[in-house]
């Protein structure tokens, strides 16, 4: 009798599962908002659900781990660059396309993009996939969603002003709380729960999943119910998509040529490729809900057409890194036989 394979979606299906997920809770939250009291609980479950997601994040990062990569300073240097500097710029640049291509709150949200920390898990996965330096994008990854913890807030605070909902100290106050204070706290407790946690891999991934889609879910129901919706027509939402695809073309290949030029090997340029063009939808969503109030819908479009693009093409990217020559490691040397006596 054969075994049977377990279900999984086709190899060329562009959009993958988790994606239909989030796609799902945007429509749930279209036919039926949460208002009310239901707004009022689900508000409160999504607090506590990033705040346990931050929890796990400190708990699971190795601080050994993020000793040793400090050894690649210039590669995470690189990264950061990349992450919190040039992204914002071109995020600034694009204000130019405002109001004749963007409408003010899509070119917010854009903004607030660009202001974004890098992924970790997807940064792995395409770097490990294109035969790059893994451990590099391990620390890449853990070093900029830990610098976007207080960077984004404050470079939303200086770029964004109010248009972040009215960007003030107690906004500032409720990141810390709910991202960083969690964050701290799974570290200093990653000594006794840091096995059960590399145990149960598997399961935390769904906690971690579930918790970006009810945060996806209460944000876009409070869009709902303010009628925010209304502001978007096809021919912008057409507009945001050429826009983001620019900026990814841009990034893209900015990081692997310029890594070039800084003298990086292939490995490396690899992980600064992948690491330093991604924008991670698990920090930004819990942050635009803080931040933009009930414009977060607005806010993180961009952020989930972004993220979407980014696998799309990193993925067809690093399949054809995979098959590229690797470069031939010089040969050892041979030490001259010794003449056999005669």
């Amino acid at each position: 009798m054969s075994r049977r394979t377990p279900l999984r979606p086709p190899s060329w299906l562009p959009v993958d599962a988790y994606i239909l997920a989030l796609l799902a809770t945007v429509l749930l939250a279209a036919l039926l908002p949460a208002s009310g009291a239901a707004a009022t609980v689900t508000d409160g479950a999504a607090t506590g659900a990033v705040a346990l997601l931050f929890f796990l994040y400190g708990a699971r990062l190795s601080t050994r781990e993020a000793m040793d990569g400090l050894r690649h300073w210039r590669l995470h240097l690189t990264v950061l660059a990349a992450t919190f500097v040039v992204f914002p710029l071109l995020g600034l640049a694009a204000g130019g396309l405002v109001p004749a291509v963007l409408t003010p709150p899509l070119y917010g949200g854009l903004l607030f993009l660009c202001l974004v920390p890098s992924t970790i898990q997807s940064s792995i996965a395409f770097t490990s996939m294109a035969r790059g330096n893994v451990p590099a994008a391990i620390c890449a990854g853990s070093f900029s969603s830990l610098a976007g913890i207080l960077l984004t807030p404050l470079l939303a605070a200086l770029l964004l002003g109010q248009g972040a909902g009215g960007f003030s100290a107690d906004s500032l106050l409720k990141i810390v709380l709910q991202l960083l204070v969690p964050f701290l706290s799974g570290q200093l407790l990653r000594r006794w729960i840091g096995g059960f946690l590399g145990r149960h891999r598997r399961l935390l991934g769904y906690v971690d999943r579930g918790s970006i889609l009810l945060v996806v879910y209460t944000a876009f129901s409070e869009g709902m119910i303010a009628g925010i919706w209304h502001q978007v027509t096809p021919v912008r939402l057409g507009a945001l998509l050429l826009v983001e695809a620019v900026l990814l073309a841009v990034m893209l290949s900015l990081t692997w040529y310029a890594s070039k030029r800084l003298g990086f090997v292939r490995a490396d340029r690899i992980a600064i490729q992948f690491a330093g063009s991604k924008k991670s939808l698990a920090a930004g969503l819990p942050m635009a809900s803080v931040l933009f109030g009930v414009q977060a819908s607005l806010a993180v479009l961009p952020l989930m057409l972004f993220h979407q693009m980014q696998l799309m093409v990193c993925a067809v990217i690093a399949k054809r890194r995979a098959n590229d020559p690797q470069p031939m490691a010089p040969a050892p040397e041979r030490t001259p036989a010794r003449a056999s006596a005669g």
